[in-house]
């Protein structure tokens, strides 16, 4: 959470209702008595509606008022879902779910956000002409799911942009603060989504919060910029990261959708808007949020982005900052494209040097000048008569003890920024943050209020060692702008949620990774850039952190996709990113994880970090369709109903056939092997690629594993292709030796033509 800097109120309720878990509040009956109510997503069998209904909406609204004559429909689903939302009693909810054409009645969810270098460290900016015709970009729409969008922003300025795709149908929604007026031809739509929210929180402040599209936040704002936002010359936060900011695809149209509010993002509402920005006809659709792993069937995230997928929309979604945990990942669906977070080459180093001499790197982007002169320099533990005092809580803090020092925080628990402003409100003259076990090496660089700095683990420990040994410990902090060419890079970001699939550990997740550390991009005029309420700081652009950046980086790269090859499919999109995505460094060395210091590997970076030019001409892809992601469903031994809760029709799985979760033509290879076994285990796997490349080609096989333990064998070793479209298909077998709980194994295949060469991770693991 830290690393988005979701503020303010977010702060506090986050830790009152939790994410991913049910949201009550308690509402009065008509007979004065109080009853607990809760939001309910109700999913209907639309096939078996009653022939004396004429529309669908009537046989819902019966529904409900069969079982509560007080209950108000929130709203009506009938693209992504089938069905409605309400808030009932958990008694209602039963008698619901027992009646005819009841597919299933599930608790909403609480989803939670995850937070100018990027295009020319991914190689856009030299190759203009390998990109598509900027007319044909001009036609893809990016819906973002998120805090709505500041219209301000230069980086929706339409200056140079057509008339809006004729097949739009979006709209620009009035609300507080917002207007049709702030559309344009790049901000083409603007909606907001706020009944669930408010059937749950109650009615919205808009002295607080903005009743419309507009962003109060700031991570909307950010996140849309990234995926498609103009090229807005000399944007720069304080003067860090100066440059040109530009999204992935500037000349793609924005719709922004907003579904987070001040206390979260609630599944009915986010369901909604995915309705409707189906309807609107966006192209990529871009959700910087989730909420744990629940089964596929119970996650409104999952159900939507089926439903997309299935009208040839790509859904890219953020993989979580839950990292370095193993099994931290959210949005594992197969049909969502699912994105880590690396760093650039880019830093903002600011040093500490302490009394003693010796000086510490760190990163900052305080924006004020230091004077370098040696200040006294306290532990924050010691001046506070809090038991967690170290950590800079709000009100921990001994001014008597502070005024006029610099102050070394604890990272953890709380904002690493708010830590800064507890500092300067107990007079401290500024700050040294110094992560602990929980967050190693990595350094996320912050807007802080005051002279500060964020050192690593070791450095922290070493200050420390100082200042509890010197009698007079004195330090100053000293800031050195920008600094680019930073090797290596990129490093897979410690926070970045990690793999094995919890849900499903035949599909390797996350899918890649893409620049989502210290990410300049578009900001709110609302709020400064720490999110903090004393910041009276305004920014045009802010630099942040977090996986919620990494996604919608890919999004834009989709959108490029997209306008080069039209007739892809979102799986082919996806694949053509996975298998050119690089796993080594220009010197050979592998990438790296920055949690560890090591070789990262595919639990962490997926198939790898994002290279788009190559992506725009793969040579083959492995593709998917909706009748692929049904038999994967069957595979799951998913009943009908659940199975429809997904493809909102009926469907059921042939009894006669062997359904496998390894013959999903996914651009990966994944399994968990039973270590109890006692002996080597086999799995067949069955792909088929695709030519999207030249008209003939043959391509053979590597297979290569950096496991003893693991055999693959390749049947047939070579393809050859002779048209375009051509389809062929292989088999992969790959036997697993009897191996300790907690083992992971990795390999990879590679097909190559001596030009191209298509790569697909291996991941096993052993519990």
């Amino acid at each position: 959470m830290e690393i988005l800097h979701l503020h303010r109120l977010f702060l506090v309720l986050a830790l009152v209702l939790g994410s991913g878990l049910p949201c009550f509040r308690a509402d009065v009956d008509g007979n004065g008595q109080q009853q607990e109510r809760r939001t309910y997503i109700v999913h209907m069998a639309k096939s078996q509606m009653p022939a004396a209904f004429q529309h669908h909406a009537h046989w819902y609204d019966s529904s409900l008022k069969s079982v509560s004559g007080s209950a108000q429909m929130i709203y009506s689903y009938d693209t992504v879902v089938h069905g409605f939302s309400a808030r009932l009693t958990a008694e209602e909810a039963g008698s619901l779910e027992a009646r005819h054409g009841i597919l299933a009645v599930m608790p909403e969810l609480r989803y939670e956000l995850h937070t100018t270098r990027t295009p020319e460290f991914l190689g856009l900016d030299k190759s203009s002409s390998l990109l598509p015709a900027s007319e044909s970009v001009n036609e893809v729409v990016v819906g973002v799911l998120d805090t709505g969008v500041w219209p301000e922003s230069k980086s929706f300025d339409d200056t140079g942009l057509g008339a809006v795709p004729s097949g739009w149908r979006g709209a620009c929604e009035s609300g507080t603060n917002f207007t049709a007026a702030n559309c344009n031809r790049k901000l083409i739509g603007a909606r907001f989504f706020s009944k669930g929210y408010e059937a749950t929180m109650g009615p919205i402040d808009v002295s607080k919060e903005s009743k419309s599209a507009r962003d109060d936040d700031g991570h909307g704002t950010h996140t849309a910029s990234t995926a498609a936002g103009s090229a807005v010359d000399g944007a720069s936060l304080f003067g860090y990261a100066p440059g040109t900011a530009r999204g992935m695809a500037t000349r793609a149209r924005v719709a922004a959708y907003k579904v987070c509010w001040l206390g979260g993002c609630f599944s009915s509402d986010i369901l909604a808007a995915m309705e409707k920005a189906v309807v609107d006809g966006v192209n990529v659709l871009s959700l910087s949020l989730g909420g744990g792993s629940p089964d596929f069937y119970r996650d409104s995230v999952a159900i939507g982005a089926f439903a997309a997928a299935e009208k040839g929309i790509f859904v890219s979604c953020s993989a979580g900052n839950a990292g370095p945990s193993s099994m931290s990942l959210s949005n594992v669906a197969p049909w969502i494209t699912t994105v880590g977070a690396g760093t650039l080459d880019r830093d903002f180093p600011a040093y500490v040097t302490l009394g003693n001499g010796k000086n510490f790197s760190g990163v900052s982007l305080y924006s004020g000048n230091s004077k370098g002169t040696l200040l006294p320099f306290v532990y924050a533990g010691n001046v506070s008569n809090a038991t967690n005092g170290n950590l800079c809580m709000m009100g921990t803090l001994d001014p008597a003890k502070v005024k006029g020092k610099i102050v070394l925080c604890d990272r953890g628990v709380n904002a690493r920024v708010q830590k800064g402003s507890v500092v300067q409100l107990a007079g401290g003259a500024g700050m040294v943050l110094a992560n602990t076990a929980a967050n190693g090496e990595e350094l996320v660089a912050d807007a802080h209020l005051l002279p500060a700095t964020a050192v690593g683990e070791k450095s922290g420990d070493a200050i420390k060692m100082y200042l509890f040994s010197d009698p007079n410990p004195t330090a100053t902090i000293l800031f050195e702008g920008t600094k680019v060419g930073i090797q290596p890079s990129p490093v897979v970001a410690a926070f970045s949620s990690r793999g094995p699939n919890s849900i499903t550990p035949a599909v390797l997740k996350p899918d890649m990774i893409a620049p989502g550390v210290n990410i300049l991009a578009g900001w709110t005029g609302g709020i400064g850039p720490t999110g903090l309420a004393v910041d009276d700081r305004r920014v045009a652009f802010n630099i942040i952190s977090g996986t919620s950046m990494s996604c919608p980086h890919v999004s834009g790269l989709a959108a490029l996709l997209k306008a080069a090859h039209p007739d892809w499919s979102p799986a082919a999109i996806r694949s053509a990113l996975m298998t050119t995505a690089y796993v080594a460094y220009k010197n050979g060395g592998k990438l790296q994880d920055v949690a560890t210091g090591k070789d990262s590997t595919p639990f962490d970076h997926g198939a790898g970090h994002v290279d788009p030019v190559s992506a725009l001409n793969p040579g083959l892809v492995y593709d998917l369709t909706v009748e692929d992601y049904l038999g994967f469903l069957c595979g799951l031994n998913y009943t009908s109903s659940q199975i429809n809760t997904l493809a909102r029709r009926n469907y059921t799985c042939d009894p006669s056939k062997s359904y496998s979760l390894y013959d999903l033509n996914y651009p990966s290879f994944a399994a968990s092997f039973d270590s109890t076994s006692g002996g080597p285990t086999t799995i067949k796997y069955t792909r088929t690629l695709t030519n999207v490349g030249a008209a003939t080609g043959t391509y053979k096989a590597t297979a290569s594993s950096g496991s003893a333990g693991l055999k693959i064998a390749v049947v047939p070793d070579t393809l050859s292709f002779s048209k375009a479209g051509e389809k062929k298909s292989f088999t992969v077998t790959v036997t697993g030796s009897a191996m300790p709980a907690s083992t992971n194994a990795f390999g990879q295949l590679e097909w190559s033509d001596g030009k191209q060469t298509v790569r697909s991770p291996m991941a096993f693991s052993w519990a």
